[in-house]
């Protein structure tokens, strides 16, 4: 590549899972620069990452130089910048709104509300404790989860990923929100379509090498 390609990325960070998705089904290099984000009171809190991210979250991409933060942009970005590869966003309108809507769900409906600075601002400023916090997490995840199976069930869903038989963005962002029900203890029985999904996807490479556990800073614990 002509310049080096880095995602700052925190293994369990779902955000950061959606771009390494993408990244991987692009067929793009880069190499993962980790943000922890416990250690050391976070350290996406420190100076040198604010300069880079000022919301102090991840993913950050730095391509040719250029920084780029939220995953949607992002991935976007990956989309327009990079046309000769494959693409995560149909060419018809609306067809691609409808990836749009079912990707927007997750990034902006379900997994804000659940992130966590939200988690530890229940915990450190309101008092919630862990079982509740977990209440919390499967209550949103469930109620997200519940419009997109109604969502795919009312458009006819007849495909292996979320819309048609490749994957698209849409996919990129459910399958680690998936990943995040199941690590809530969320019941995954309701939403057979969601889950049959998740499997079609879990049966590509370029998933499974975006997988939590398979990231180079991902403890051996899985902690």
């Amino acid at each position: 590549m002509p310049a080096e390609r880095a995602l700052y990325s925190y293994w369990r960070s779902s955000a950061a899972y959606r771009v390494r998705i993408a990244l991987n089904l692009k067929g793009l290099d880069y190499v993962i620069r980790p943000v922890h984000m416990l250690r050391d009171g976070g350290e996406q809190h420190h100076a040198g990452y604010h300069a880079l991210n000022p919301l102090e979250v991840v993913p950050t991409l730095v391509d040719r130089g250029n920084v780029l933060t939220e995953s949607l942009a992002i991935i976007e970005y990956l989309e327009e910048a990079y046309p000769d590869t494959p693409r995560l966003l149909p060419r018809r309108p609306l067809v691609r709104a409808r990836v749009r809507s079912l990707a927007q769900v997750v990034a902006c409906d379900i997994h804000p509300i659940g992130n966590l600075r939200v988690l530890q601002y229940l915990q450190r400023e309101l008092g919630v404790d862990d079982p509740h916090k977990g209440e919390w997490s499967r209550y949103w995840i469930e109620v997200g989860f519940a419009a997109i199976e109604a969502t795919l069930a009312a458009g006819g869903h007849d495909g292996r990923f979320c819309v048609g038989n490749e994957p698209t963005l849409a996919d990129c962002c459910l399958v680690p929100q998936v990943y995040n029900a199941r690590r809530f203890g969320v019941s995954l029985l309701p939403f057979p379509t969601i889950v049959a999904i998740d499997a079609a996807c879990a049966e590509i490479g370029a998933f499974l090498r975006a997988l939590p556990e398979t990231q180079p800073d991902a403890p051996a614990t899985n902690g």
